[in-house]
């Protein structure tokens, strides 16, 4: 009998133990670690590819990389270092998931599965504001991070704003301090801001500082081009028709050099391949300034264009003179140019490009989707 008392005894610690454990891991918590100063210094950069990661890093101010994981996002430094280092702050929650992050100057804001908007300084890793909102999907990120950080879905910075869509609802957030600006009923699935100030919707566009509906816009749904990260500040859109408008001010202004499907705009100019050749034109003539190698735009850095040939070459031109200013292959060490471009983020300084595997399955899942473990490769301009 005392046998028997004694095992019943036991179990019933083992039980309270078990119960106590799985409380203590699985129990809502939140855990914040803050950096200590100093704050990184903008490193002295030279045109060259000098490192891989196997994340995507979001560039903050140029000085620090922030990564995205399903429950954590956390920064390191410096911004040059050839991998991925040791956090300098992170900021992880249980059970919720990381949704989208974006970045504002050196504010970096992050929005979870149950709502919460967090927005950290990328200086210091301390919480300026956060800020309730709908609940959204989970992490989407995949095996880098990229689309999360790179495409977030839903979330946009517009100037002092950053926005949040979710059902047939807009709000916007001041970036700052986190206060409600305005909320407007409006649908806006795949939305887009404009480096004109408006947050544009399948249905119409919102002047990103008030929340009214900007009038005389063409018809939508819209086609962004020439966007910056999480389709922000597009310099140009085509409308439900497929006529080309330049969107860099208050209202949009017609380029029919726009018009063609596969045309985008950067630095002013609009770009599109003819034949072997990437050709830029004026946007309002179509007069033609300058041909480069055939590839694609990724974006504008420090008023340049930065191109990636087909040859996987990095080129970063002088839009006035059509001079090239820097060229160099993306590569680093004895890697091979055998990749598709995947996802992208450029700076004044900076460029990191997701790379996929040629013959990939169609599944991001699946580790022969990319092309390395290291697939993100990291360059200076």
């Amino acid at each position: 009998m005392f046998r028997v008392l004694l095992r019943s005894l036991f179990a019933l610690v083992v039980a309270a133990a078990a119960v106590l454990i799985g409380w203590r891991v699985l129990r809502p918590a939140e855990v914040l670690a803050t950096v200590k100063p100093p704050y990184p210094r903008p490193p002295a950069v030279w045109p060259h590819a000098y490192g891989r990661t196997p994340v995507a890093p979001l560039f903050v101010d140029d000085r620090v990389r922030v990564y995205a994981s399903k429950r954590q996002v956390r920064a390191d430094a410096p911004v040059n270092a050839d991998t991925v280092r040791t956090a300098i702050w992170s900021f992880r929650r249980w059970p919720e998931q990381l949704n989208a992050v974006v970045a504002a100057g050196r504010t970096v804001i992050s929005r979870w599965s149950d709502g919460e908007l967090v927005a950290i300084d990328g200086e210091t890793g301390k919480i300026i504001w956060r800020a309730p909102g709908p609940s959204t999907s989970g992490y989407a990120g995949h095996r880098t991070g990229a689309e999360t950080v790179w495409e977030p879905e839903n979330l946009r910075v517009a100037g002092p704003s950053v926005l949040v869509t979710a059902g047939g609802q807009i709000l916007a957030y001041d970036v700052s301090t986190g206060t409600r600006r305005w909320t407007a009923p409006i649908a806006c699935g795949n939305g887009f801001t404009t480096a004109g100030g408006q947050v544009v919707c399948p249905s119409g566009a919102l002047d990103v500082a008030t929340g009214s509906a900007v009038a005389s816009f063409p018809a939508g749904p819209y086609t962004p081009v020439g966007c910056g990260l999480a389709s922000s500040a597009c310099a140009g859109m085509r409308d439900a028709a497929g006529h080309g408008w330049l969107t860099g001010g208050a209202t949009p202004v017609r380029a029919a050099a726009l018009d063609r499907p596969d045309a985008t705009v950067a630095a002013g100019l609009v770009f599109y391949p003819v034949g072997e050749t990437l050709r830029s034109v004026d946007p309002l003539t179509g007069a033609v300034r300058h041909d480069y190698p055939a590839g694609q735009v990724l974006g504008v850095s420090a008023g340049r264009v930065v191109l990636l040939t087909g040859g996987r070459t990095l080129l970063a031109i002088d839009p006035r003179t059509g001079q090239t200013v820097v060229s160099y292959p993306l590569t680093y060490e004895t890697e091979k140019l055998t990749w598709d471009p995947g996802r992208w983020q450029v700076t004044d300084r900076f460029v990191a490009v997701e790379r996929l595997a040629r013959d990939r399955p169609p599944d991001p899942d699946v580790s022969s989707y990319y092309f390395s473990v290291d697939t993100v490769v990291l360059a200076e301009l």
